[in-house]
């Protein structure tokens, strides 16, 4: 029989009573008052038990979708543990309601931990790209651009928050959005490197083509790793004989999946056919994703077909 919501607190209380998936599972869709409840009951609980169950509610979100612990997370992002917080922004990360923008903006420029304002500023990319897709209200998009290009431009702040920054603004279609990223691909720094052609892709400007077909070929993995998915993102067919070389001859398993995807996402009679052939690579993992791709091009092509 599952716990009440006051048994599971006393749970949370004791201290030497762990943390169950039955009583995270039943915190999912909590009420305002049990909100208020628990906000109560909060520092009641012991510091290492709150950041396991935070911990504990992002990972079981991640793996059921019909779990909601939104109110939580919301609740959660003054808190005075930036384990916590942090926590609770990764949570939020498929909330798609536009009032988080102007806290998330707050975290990334004022939070005391870089690991929280990093995570606040890779957050804000999910409505940069609602911005430009016409999905919330366009007032946003200048907000946004000027927050993260203020913080990419901030040498006083880390190097990760200020990629994440650069990541984020790259969907938006702003005149400082191509500086930043010829900036950052010229830095020097390999982290903002690797944040620049990312970046590239989310664009889908075809402006950065040329750079992209030159990096996969990189003999730095990690750089071949996202100049492939950024080709993906840009979904132009020159791109397909590039990454077919790397489905099959190169010597990173990542850097094949990912090429492999990216083939998937330009779709094609010609991607077609590179991915029939993935489905004979030694690499299991490899013929799984050519598979799967295919199937997603198949369902593409045939919106209304059903697979039994």
């Amino acid at each position: 029989m599952p716990e009440t919501f006051e048994e599971i607190l006393a749970g949370l209380r004791n201290r030497e009573k762990p943390v169950t998936s039955a009583a995270a599972t039943e915190l999912s869709h909590i009420s305002a008052d049990e909100s208020k409840t628990l906000d109560k009951a909060w520092p009641e609980i012991p510091p290492a038990k709150r950041r396991h169950l935070m911990e504990m509610l992002v990972e079981m979100a991640e793996q059921d979708p019909r779990l909601d612990y939104d109110t939580i997370f919301r609740s959660r992002l003054g808190d005075a543990d930036e384990v916590v917080r942090k926590k609770a922004v990764e949570g939020l990360w498929e909330s798609e309601d536009s009032s988080l923008i102007g806290t998330f903006i707050r975290l990334m420029q004022n939070d005391t931990s870089p690991d929280v304002q990093a995570a606040a500023a890779q957050n804000l990319g999910r409505f940069a790209m609602a911005t430009e897709l016409g999905k919330i209200r366009p007032e946003y998009k200048e907000r946004l651009g000027k927050a993260l290009l203020d913080i990419f431009n901030d040498g006083k702040q880390t190097l990760e928050v200020r990629r994440r920054a650069l990541e984020s603004m790259a969907p938006l279609s702003l005149p400082d959005t191509r500086q930043a990223i010829g900036r950052a691909y010229a830095s020097g720094e390999p982290k903002l490197k690797t944040s620049a052609l990312y970046a590239m892709g989310k664009t889908c400007d075809a402006v950065w083509l040329d750079i992209l077909l030159t990096e996969i070929d990189s003999p730095d993995a990690e750089i071949r790793y996202e100049a492939s998915l950024a080709l993906g993102e840009l979904g132009d067919g020159r791109a397909i004989p590039h990454l077919a070389r790397h489905t099959a001859g190169d010597t990173d398993a990542e850097v094949q999946m990912a090429a492999i995807s990216a083939l998937g996402k330009i779709g094609g009679s010609e991607a077609r056919q590179c991915l029939k052939k993935c489905l004979n690579l030694k690499n299991e993992a490899a013929r799984d994703a050519a598979q799967a791709a295919l199937e997603e091009l198949d369902s593409d092509e045939n919106p209304f077909s059903l697979r039994f």
